[in-house]
Parts: structure tokens; sequence; C-alpha cells
């Protein structure tokens, strides 16, 4: 038997300020442990006649899939699914320093590195952007004696560099000091020469184990759709956890089939070669002992679902209930379980996990569809891009060859002429492009502009 819930409006309270925040007992009043359907309140604010084509009979009680905020299933996966799944993704999770809020509050120290403290970066600001106070108070003094050592939370996480701090023999107190008697135009340029030198631009979490499976989208350092490190480098052990993906794509289609059809037919517009087969997921978060803060998601598509399943070589493990505290519920998700969670809503993390035997892994899965592959050409396509990058990147003699270059030119790739911002480089790609058996039949479907412009006589110079 399900219990169905749906929530009142009064059992809703966002809690924002939790963000980044470890979660414990005290934010949840129910634990759920057997299937259970829970539902946001009703809301016709969206028009689901013309969003899902389904018969909104159910709308008023706030039973469809806009309002669902969770579906969970006790006992879902086999014996067998389950350790296919362990062996073909437990080992993508490896340390990582970029899951950001997910990892927690931060500690003292980043491995050998100090954070800036938020006491530091408020002096520094300061130096950088006085303030002029009608009360005459010293804007420095009036930190320095409300000095805390919390942590500088934001998205650059902020560490002192090692080496830089050695070699230029830099004390904090000292400096501050020392800046205070300078001419606020000088104390602003030590300011700036303290962020520019002594302070990493490395974006640093707490350490944690997760990483991912699957494929990826394009970013401006990696611009080209590609499989992920994990993916490339051990193609076999991966397809071992296909059986258990493909039963979970099928609790999708059973449990939520219009967020499931939404998801596969996003699924089925891409190269099949990005796709898990038989499922509408490209892409899987694999976190190993990792106990998650407080934290939204972003990245799966608006109108699919996400999915948390667990993992282990045996069970010998307790906690780690997944909370949502914005609406007092948790979840106590056990090997063989499948929850399916609007994790973009709601704020969650987990309570403290227990492992109860040296050497138990717990592992925790999400797979989900990457909304940022809809904007991919084909696979071959892709690879293309990452081939040039390269030639350019590996040719000595390239024009653009510096110390360290990565074979990227911003604006190569740009969608009309007059968002080109190199001219040479959007013409050696059409060049490159040419070379190839797919080539012409490339430019006619994502580079348009390029052919028009450099097949006619008068080219693109007009635009530069």
């Amino acid at each position: 038997m399900v219990k169905v819930v749906v929530l009142k409006e009064e059992d809703v309270n966002v809690r924002s300020d939790l963000v980044g925040t470890w979660l414990d007992d005290s934010h949840y009043k129910v634990l759920v442990e057997e299937d259970m359907d829970l539902y946001l309140p009703p809301s016709c604010a969206m028009d689901i006649t013309n969003s899902c084509d389904k018969d909104c009979s159910n709308c008023d009680s706030g039973l469809n899939e806009q309002n669902i905020v969770f579906k969970f299933r006790k006992n879902f996966f086999s014996v067998e699914e389950v350790k296919s799944a362990y062996e073909g993704l437990s080992e993508a999770a490896v340390e990582t320093q970029n899951r950001g809020t997910a990892a927690g509050p931060r500690g003292e120290k980043q491995g050998k590195r100090d954070w800036v403290t938020k006491h530091q970066w408020d002096i520094i600001e300061a130096f950088k952007s006085p303030k002029a106070n009608v009360f005459g108070e010293d804007q420095i003094q009036n930190i320095i004696d409300n000095e805390s050592d919390e942590i500088v939370v934001d998205t650059r996480g902020h560490v002192w560099g090692v080496g830089t701090l050695k070699e230029y023999n830099f004390v904090f107190n000292e400096w501050v000091e020392k800046t205070r008697k300078l001419s606020e135009v000088d104390a602003r340029k030590e300011a700036q020469w303290v962020e520019d030198t002594l302070i990493s631009k490395t974006n640093y979490a707490n350490a944690v184990n997760s990483g991912i499976a699957g494929w990826y989208d394009r970013y401006p350092r990696i611009p080209w759709g590609r499989s992920t490190t994990y993916t490339r480098e051990n193609p076999e052990k991966f397809e071992k956890s296909f059986p258990y993906l493909r039963s979970l794509s099928k609790g999708f289609e059973k449990l939520l089939p219009w967020r499931y059809n939404n998801q596969m037919k996003a699924a089925e517009s891409i190269d099949p070669k990005f796709v898990v087969p038989g499922t509408p997921f490209t892409t899987i978060t694999v976190n190993k002992n990792f106990r998650t803060a407080a934290h939204y998601d972003p990245a799966n598509m608006e109108n699919g679902f996400a999915n948390i399943c667990v993992v282990s070589k045996n069970d010998k493990f307790s906690g780690a209930y997944l909370v949502f505290p914005e609406i007092g519920y948790a979840v106590n998700i056990r090997p063989s379980d499948l929850l399916f969670v609007n994790n973009q809503a709601g704020l969650h993390g987990n309570t403290e996990l227990v492992l109860e035997e040296e050497g138990v892994e717990r592992i925790s899965m999400i797979a989900f569809f990457h909304e940022g592959m809809l904007k991919l050409g084909s696979y071959d396509y892709e690879e293309t891009r990452r081939e040039f990058v390269d030639s350019r990147r590996l040719n000595p003699d390239h024009p653009e060859q510096r110390f360290r270059w990565n074979g990227i030119t911003p604006g190569m790739w740009a969608d009309a002429p007059e968002k080109s911002k190199n001219y040479d480089a959007s013409r050696e790609w059409y060049d490159y492009l040419k070379t190839k058996k797919q080539g012409d039949e490339w430019l006619n479907e994502y580079h348009p502009w390029m052919r028009e412009y450099f097949e006619v006589s008068s080219g693109l110079e007009e635009f530069f």
C-alpha cells in the first residue's frame, strides 16, 4: 500500500538560510521508511492542461505530476541490479573540491591552505572601496572590533596561496596596520595587489568523494560535448551499471509518465551516443560516503525529474537520511530503494552518516538528463571540435601559440557573423571542417553563416 500525502500551504516554510549547513533530526518531523507519494499544496497557477496533455480531474486535489515532491519505493531493485550498479559506478566517485555548498561548512583549512575569513575579506574590500562615515568613525577599526572567524561563503571559495604568502613574508594583521597609514589611493592599490597576488582564484570547497559518469555538455574551457573522464577510461565497467539504470528508467515511466515522456523526448532528440541506452539519462552523479549539506540542485531538465538511489557492498551503515527541511520530511534510503525527487524545487541534504564497519561504502547516485546536452551537435561533430582545438594547441607554429595556450579563441564558434570576435579563428574552423567527410553537412546544420560569408567574394571583412 502506497501512502499518499498532500501538503497544506502552512506545511511549507522556505529556509534558504540553511543553505550550506548540516541538517539533523531537528530539521524534520516525519521519517519516511515505507512507500509514499508526497505532493505540494494544490495549486492551479500553472495551466497543466496545456503543459502536460493529461486529464486534469485531479488538479484540485493536488495529485498531479506538476505538484510532486517525491515518490519513494522500498526494495525496487533486485540484488543483482544493485551489485551491477555498485561495480559499474562506485569508482566514479573520487576526491573533489567542486561540490560547493553541498560539501558543507568550511573548516579552518583547505588542505594546507588557510581560508580567507569574512573579517579579512571585509578589510580588503574596505581598503578597495572606502566609504565615508558621517560620524567620523574608522571603517577599518569597526571591522577589526567586530572580528569573527567566519569563512567567506561565495562561489569563489577564497583561500590564501601558500607559496605566495611565504614568498612575500605576508602576515595579514601586520599588513593591515601598514596599509592604514597609506593614502586612500595607495591603500586601494595595496588591497588590489593582495587580492590579485596572494588569494587563489581557484574555486574551492571541502574535499569530498564525488564524480560524474556518462556524458557532459560544453563549457568555455572545454567547448565540446564529451564523455566524462570515468566513462572514457572505463567504458566496460560503466556498462555494468546499464541493467540498473534501465530498471530505474522503467520505474520512471511507470510512476511519473508525463515527466518521463518529456525527458525521453529530449533524450531522443540528441545523438544516442550521449545517452545510456534504453533510458532518458545522460549523466550520473556518484557520491561515496558523502554527507551533503543543505543545497539546491541545478542541471536536470525543468519538466523531467531527478532520482536518488543507494548501493553498497553491504548494509553496515546508518543515518544519511535525506532531509527536506522546508516541509519537515526525511527519507531513509537504503540499497535497493528508489526515490524520485523534485530536487530543483526543494532544499535538501543528509543527516550524519554512520559507518558501522571499516571499509563500508555508501554510494548514492543521481541519474538525470543534463539540459545543456540539447545544445550539442552530433557525437562526431563534437569530437571534431575537440580535434580542432587539439590541432591548434599542439601546433608550435600557430600564430596564437603562447605559454599554456589551450587552443581556444573566444568567438570562433559564434552563431552569427556579428557575434564573431575573431575572423581568423572562424575562418580556420571553416577551413578545417571543409577537410572532413561530413564538413559540408555540419556547416549547413551548425554554421550556415560561415558558408554564406566565407563562400562569397565579400567575405567577412566588412564585419571587422
